[in-house]
């Protein structure tokens, strides 16, 4: 929207990721037209007070948007108790086909085609619809609300992930909010160990984790969602994130939490870990 001219006002968060009330409040114009603001964040999992941001559009009667790829199949998503008017997720999130998507409007709610032509998905988007994909997002979403249940199980065995690796290496400090994020997101900071050089001895013992998101592989800059919640670049040079799902097990917890005492201990006799700067 920059591109065509539009003024885009970003919004800062608290140390835990998550956006003020006042803030939003006090960035809308009687030039506003729209508020986006994703439901849960990818890397550290915070999940945000959508349907109390919400009320401050509507005092305003402002669009809003959540982009809730992260949340969908994870916790309960309503779009009628959060009052927003558009919604996006991605099929692939919920172990659903990739390449296939859903924008929720709000009935009245009316939007530019993404593509024009003919008259394909009510106008929207011209072109052979995606029927596999379509069809294979709802089963998934079906699946998804049937195993809501399940992430309960996924919580509890984060928790043992992290209060082991805190045994095990005392320093090590959560980045987002500790109460309100999605069950199978952690993201922990080791001070004084490189996140990359953590990642690299993991796998070699089997273990997948990451240092950013990985919509940043590869790139050799901080995680910009880590300074936003004011990590140094240092700190968020030394962080990483696990990343649960429904299919991980206790066993696969026992045997990280064992891979991750196993690199700690060769790091204390080994020149392995790169100091974070």
């Amino acid at each position: 929207m920059e591109r065509f001219g539009y003024a885009i006002t970003y919004l800062p968060v608290d140390k835990n990721g998550k956006v003020n009330e006042d803030d939003l409040r006090n960035a809308i114009t009687d030039k506003t037209c729209l508020i986006s603001i994703m439901t849960a964040n990818n890397e550290i999992g915070t999940i945000q007070s959508i349907k109390d941001l919400v009320k401050i559009a509507k005092e305003k009667n402002i669009l809003f948007h959540t982009d809730a790829v992260q949340a969908v199949g994870k916790i309960p998503v309503d779009v009628e108790k959060l009052g927003v008017d558009l919604l996006s997720f991605s099929g692939h999130k919920l172990y659903g086909p990739k390449g296939i998507g859903v924008l929720y409007l709000r009935k009245g709610v009316k939007i530019e085609p993404l593509i024009s032509g003919s008259k394909q998905e009510n106008d929207l988007r011209a072109g052979t619809e995606n029927v596999l994909g379509i069809a294979g997002l709802g089963k998934a979403a079906d699946l998804a609300m049937q195993r809501l249940q399940q992430n309960k199980t996924i919580a509890v065995l984060r928790d043992k992930l992290e209060n082991e690796i805190k045994n095990i290496f005392p320093k090590a400090k959560i980045n987002g909010d500790k109460t309100d994020r999605l069950p199978g997101t952690l993201n922990l900071q080791l001070p004084g160990l490189r996140g990359e050089s953590i990642v690299l001895a993991m796998d070699k013992k089997g273990i997948a984790l990451s240092s950013g998101s990985a919509c940043r592989a590869g790139s050799p800059k901080p995680s910009s969602t880590l300074l936003a919640i004011g990590l140094s670049e240092e700190d968020a040079h030394c962080s990483v994130r696990f990343s649960l799902g429904l299919h991980t097990t206790e066993e696969e917890i026992d045997k990280t939490i064992k891979s991750f005492a196993e690199v700690i201990d060769e790091a204390k006799n080994a020149v392995l870990f790169v100091s974070c700067r």
